[in-house]
């Protein structure tokens, strides 16, 4: 089963995240910033991932700590949970219609870190979330996960519905890369033979 858990302790954070990449969509989430919380739970349901995140962050400052090792400690229970990635697809992508916003994501699990994020937000929040921080969740998740993450929105209204189209893309493109193909079974998905 691929399953992972991580604990992250910072000055700053504390954080316990389970992950099962062939779960059924489950998840109980708690970070202190309840729009988070919902990103998280679209995360997994999307992604058909079971997921437990429980953190406390030091959101009396700001909440760029948590939102950040949030992703971090995500990437990394990927990361743990493929293991040696043998026979995984290694890349996804998906686009993601919401409403009035069209958003598109695309990852390769293959060990280069890098991330882009355009999401086109022209205001200061989402819900109780610092709007500027969801580039950082998805950089740390790059980092944690060893991936290049690629999300943008092509064009909407709704600063809700960017967020949430790319979350969504970003999840459905993920369960693409994590899956495993048979034909790829004794092999890395990589010509260089490293990940």
């Amino acid at each position: 089963m691929r399953r992972a858990t991580i604990t992250r302790k910072t000055r700053e954070t504390q954080i316990t995240l389970r992950l099962a990449l062939d779960g059924k969509g489950r998840y109980d989430v708690a970070t202190g910033i309840r729009f988070l919380d919902h990103m998280l739970e679209l995360f997994a349901r999307h992604g058909g991932f079971d997921l437990k995140v429980q953190a406390k962050g030091d959101l009396d400052v700001d909440q760029h700590h948590t939102v950040e090792d949030i992703g971090i400690a995500l990437g990394e229970a990927i990361s743990s949970a493929l293991g040696n990635r043998r026979g995984i697809n290694r890349a996804g992508y998906f686009v993601m219609p919401m409403d009035e916003t069209l958003a598109v994501a695309a990852i390769d699990l293959g060990g280069r870190v890098h991330t882009v994020v355009d999401l086109r937000l022209k205001v200061r929040n989402v819900g109780d979330l610092q709007a500027e921080l969801v580039t950082d969740f998805f950089e740390g998740f790059a980092q944690g996960a060893r991936a290049n993450v690629h999300v943008k929105v092509l064009y909407g209204r709704s600063s809700h519905h960017h967020v949430e189209a790319v979350f969504k893309a970003f999840a459905r493109a993920l369960r693409v890369a994590c899956a495993r193909d048979r034909r790829l079974a004794r092999m890395l998905p990589s010509t260089k033979g490293l990940l």
